[in-house]
Parts: structure tokens; sequence; C-alpha cells
């Protein structure tokens, strides 16, 4: 086996590989094993501990029970598609035609990957955010390109206008933006994505905007879909799921949306990966798409609720917490509590207080920068029972 090869590329890009050439256990399996172990509340991975909507799970099952059980269309089931294109306009982007520039998925994360083997060659540049979800580096050392990052740094974690003109180049091909942003909460400012977008535009950059979160956005945060933004509009693909706004991270139904020849690479690239998924997942998934805009609503108030509760515990067991405006995600520095070294703080907090965290330093990986090394990453998307519990574990910190 040689460096060279895509999986030892991918899990050194993700900070997985060990120097003797053996492969770690990513951070979020130790956590959520460590958490098992010491009956920790596991607020490390972004999963919730409710069920989603009744009316989109009995649309499943009623699905099932109707034979829905065989291969989907490749692009899709016309109804979902249709409902994808319903919801994009609904909610301030420019209506997709769902028959040339919707694309299903399974899950984000397979978009994200047929989206970058679709646009990026061997040798190219995917400029991303920093910290970034660990399956963006992954998927970049699979493909053999090269990897550049727009920092982001505490409190506010915005992009500085001179990082995003000094990372994308003449060498860009694709900027991988994650909006709202996993994991530090922020929600991109719209003139800076507009600069972002303008950059990409000036050098024949793709920009594909991970908006998963989409619905997520607190405080009246300005969240502008990249397809709204004036320079991106012709030359962006968006992507999101229904696994975070509709509870059901296990049905893996994700979508693409954009302009027609872009969908069409990716179409060709993703019919070789999973070729389709989800038959009768689709249709219920439609059914959450089309749910009155109260739903969306709900569950805005009941995240932030949680979020406050979450960060006012972490406040008073000594934490610095960052500002969190969108996402499952709170930041919060342990600095103060006088640690530098978040990923052995992390295991600590799950043996010593039973409460389960990620490392910042997990999603930037090689970071000189000190409030990553000393920052951890916290869920608030559990029940209240949950997060009240931990909020009362974290107070004990202190003390």
């Amino acid at each position: 086996m040689t460096a060279s090869e895509p999986w030892r590329a991918a899990l050194a890009a993700a900070g997985l590989l060990a120097p003797d050439g053996s492969t770690r256990p990513t951070i979020f399996a130790e956590m959520s094993a460590l958490a098992a172990e010491h009956d920790a509340v596991n607020l490390g991975q972004g999963f919730p501990d409710e069920d989603g909507p009744a009316e989109v799970l009995e649309a499943a099952v009623e699905a099932i029970r109707a034979g829905v059980n065989q291969y989907p269309p490749g692009r899709g089931m016309p109804v979902l598609r249709a409902a994808i294109s319903e919801h994009r306009a609904r909610f301030g982007a420019p209506q997709p035609d769902p028959e040339t520039e919707v694309l299903v998925t399974a899950g984000a994360t397979e978009a994200i990957a047929a989206t970058l083997l679709a646009l990026v060659p061997r040798g190219g540049e995917v400029v991303t955010l920093s910290p970034f979800y660990d399956a963006y580096a992954a998927i970049i050392g699979l493909l053999g390109a090269r990897h550049a990052t727009i920092p982001l740094r505490a409190p506010d974690f915005q992009p500085d206008p001179a990082d995003i003109d000094a990372a994308i180049g003449p060498r860009t091909t694709v900027v991988l933006l994650n909006n709202p942003h996993n994991p530090t909460g922020s929600v991109i400012a719209p003139e800076l994505l507009e600069r972002i977008a303008a950059r990409a535009a000036a050098h024949g950059a793709v920009v594909v905007s991970d908006e998963v979160y989409e619905h997520l956005v607190f405080d009246d945060a300005p969240f502008t879909p990249i397809a709204a933004v004036p320079s991106a509009v012709g030359r962006a693909l968006t992507i999101s799921s229904a696994a975070k706004t509709f509870r059901v991270t296990g049905w893996k139904i994700g979508w693409v949306t954009g302009p027609a020849d872009l969908i069409e690479r990716v179409v060709a690239v993703k019919q070789f990966l999973t070729y389709v998924n989800g038959a009768p997942f689709q249709p219920a998934v439609a059914v959450g798409l089309g749910l009155p805009d109260a739903f969306f609503e709900r569950c805005r108030s009941t995240l932030a609720r949680r979020r406050d509760l979450l960060s006012e515990g972490l406040r008073e067991a000594g934490f610095a917490v960052a500002p969190s405006c969108g996402s499952y995600f709170v930041v919060a520095d342990a600095a103060p509590l006088g640690v530098t070294d978040a990923a052995a703080f992390a295991r600590e907090l799950v043996r010593d207080a039973g409460v389960a965290s990620i490392p910042l330093s997990a999603f930037a990986p090689g970071s000189p920068d000190p409030a990553i090394r000393s920052s951890l990453r916290f869920a608030f998307c559990r029940s209240d029972a949950a997060i009240e519990e931990a909020a009362r574990r974290l107070r004990g910190v202190r003390g």
C-alpha cells in the first residue's frame, strides 16, 4: 500500500491516518463509544433523539404498504422533485425546473461526493471554509485535489474579505460552502456570500453550497440561499436534505438543485454511486416539504430554546460561548478553564462530567488558531430533558 492510494489520501486528509500507517476511528465514533461506556449525555454527534413529524413518518409507512419498494427513477420520484422545486421557491430561492434542475441523492454527503467528482479534475482545487465538515476533506483527498481554506475565527466565525480573496484564485475549480455552518453555528453574512460568489465567478469556479440547516436559523439571522446571490446565478449548485429539518437522519434523502448543465454532470456520476435510493421515503419527504410554515417555525423556536438552555449551562460552567445563529451546534471555548488541548479535555469531560462533545480541532486539522484548539462543539438537537441534564452536569465542571 502506498501513500498515494486514494483511500489513504482520504484518511490522511481527514486526520485518520496514524504515523505508522494504521487507521484511527473518527472522533465521532470514539466519543459516541465513550458516551455509551460512561452513560454520558451524548452532545457529540448531530442526530436528534426525537422522531420526525407523524405525518411524514406515516407517509413512509403508507408507501411501503402500497408497494413503493423497488427502484425509483434515477433522478428521483417526480413527486419529490416537484416538492423540492416548489419548496425552493417558497423559501426564497429561484424555482428550479423539477425535470432538469433537481436531482435526488442518498443524503447530502452523496450529493457532495457526486458533485465534486463531477466538477473537480484530478489536481484541481476546492476551497472550503475552515473549520469544515470532515467529509469535505476526505472527498477532496479521494479526488486527488488540492484543498484550500478560508479561515473562520471566533467568536463570530465569519470569513474575512481578505482571506476570501487570498483563497479563491486561478487554480480554484469549486468553492464548497456550508451555510448555516457546521460546526460553528454561524450564518454567512449576505455581503460576504456575494464576495465569495463574485470571486469564484471571476475565476470561472462553481460555488457549491451545502444548506442542510437552511430551516434551522435563529435570531432573525440573514440566511441567503446561494442561488439567490446575484454573482452565483447560473454557476451555483445547492445541496440540502431531509435529515436535519425532519429529524430523519437515517433515511438518507438529499438533493442537488441548480443549472441543468451542471446537474447533468452530477447525474452522470451519481448513477454509478448508489444509482437510486430510498423509494418509500421519497414521497414521505415530499409530504414534509409541503408542511405549513408553522412547522418550520416550531423547529426553529424549539432548537433556539434548547440552544439557549445549553449555552447558559456552558457559561455557568466557565466556558466562553460563541453565538450560534443556525444549525444544531454551539461552540464553547474552554480556554477560561485553563484548557489548551480540547481533544484531551473532551475525553476528560465525557468521563468526569458525563457529557460528550467534539473538539473543534477535529474540523480543522492542523489549525494554528489557539481558539480552535481549545474549543468544543456541542449539539443541542436533543430533547429538553437531555439538554437540562447535560446543563446540570456541566455546571459541576467548574466546582
